[in-house]
């Protein structure tokens, strides 16, 4: 029988990561560490494509809006989980549950949209570089962050309002460290039925077609380099998409174990969560500048102008 019905929580309990009290202070650190490395990593590319006229392009213009993605996805979540094993008080106002709930889905299906769009930008680069500059046009790739932008934010706004129609049990425990859609489903009193079949619908939909159209522009561009295989077009087409692919992997393999690969909300999905939420945004600078000449002139020329300023 399932606990009796409370129209109006007003608080959830954060059970947060399963870590042995005594773990607590190392996970602290680490997980502190790995925080302020995304907010500074990304902050700092986003300030490097801002300065240089080098990087005022279409794929760092999506790629500086990927870092804001970000920075702000892992700031929805990261910090509370902080507090929480700072201060071991797990609680989360139902307020403060339904705004991170909603924060998170909007810099979460950003990415989906963006990975994309910056898809769709690699394959122009690769399949008609020649008409790459009337294509990639400024108008157009700010239509299409525009556009991911406000799709993103009418997305969460439904799924929001569908939750906040329903009530939960008397036992508001959450078994996860942040407010996330599906955990909230099952633990409402309220017949979930609707808020399923819009999210697998409406969300499938945002979710598929994201996919679709990545897996379709990595399709047409693999077809395009076999037809002539040389090592000098292979060697460029990975210089050219070999950092969007990888952290579409990176992102969509995180995202499906924990959301589609899970039969029930256990301690790996939560570190699959961990992987999404707080690994991907601290790598995702890393995989773009290592590799990246451009990035890497452009924090030279950054640091050295610090430090002629400095003088």
């Amino acid at each position: 029988m399932r606990p009796e019905n409370q129209s109006s929580v007003s608080h959830f309990l954060l059970r947060g990561l399963p870590i042995r009290p005594e773990q607590q202070g190392v996970f602290f650190a680490l997980f502190l560490g790995m925080y302020l490395t995304t907010v500074l990593g990304n902050l700092l590319l986003i300030l490097l494509i801002r300065l240089d006229t080098r990087l005022h392009t279409p794929m760092y213009f999506f790629l500086s809006h990927l870092a804001f993605s970000d920075v702000s996805v892992s700031s929805v979540t990261v910090p509370k989980m902080l507090m929480d094993m700072l201060t071991q008080d797990q609680s989360i106002p139902y307020a403060g549950c339904i705004f991170q709930l909603y924060f998170f889905i909007v810099f979460g299906t950003f990415d989906n949209l963006l990975l994309a769009v910056m898809a769709y930008d690699r394959y122009v680069a690769v399949c008609h570089p020649l008409h790459y500059p009337t294509i990639m046009r400024e108008e157009l790739c700010v239509t299409l962050v525009a556009g991911s932008w406000v799709v993103s934010f009418v997305h969460a706004l439904l799924h929001t309002l569908l939750l906040v129609q329903m009530s939960f049990c008397a036992d508001s425990t959450i078994n996860h460290f942040f407010c996330d859609l599906t955990v909230l489903l099952k633990l409402s009193c309220s017949d979930s039925s609707l808020n399923e079949l819009v999210l697998f619908t409406e969300g499938g939909i945002l979710f598929i077609l994201p996919l679709g159209s990545v897996l379709g522009s990595y399709i047409c561009i693999g077809t395009i380099i076999l037809r002539v295989p040389t090592t000098k077009r292979l060697l460029k087409a990975f210089s050219t998409c070999g950092s969007h692919l990888f952290v579409v992997s990176l992102y969509y393999g995180t995202l499906a174990s924990v959301y589609f690969f899970s039969s029930s909300w256990d301690s790996k999905d939560i570190i699959a969560s961990v992987m999404y939420t707080a690994v991907t945004p601290m790598l995702n600078p890393f995989i773009y500048s290592l590799r990246n000449r451009d990035i890497k002139q452009a924090l030279v020329v950054f640091v050295n102008y610090k430090g002629n300023f400095f003088k």
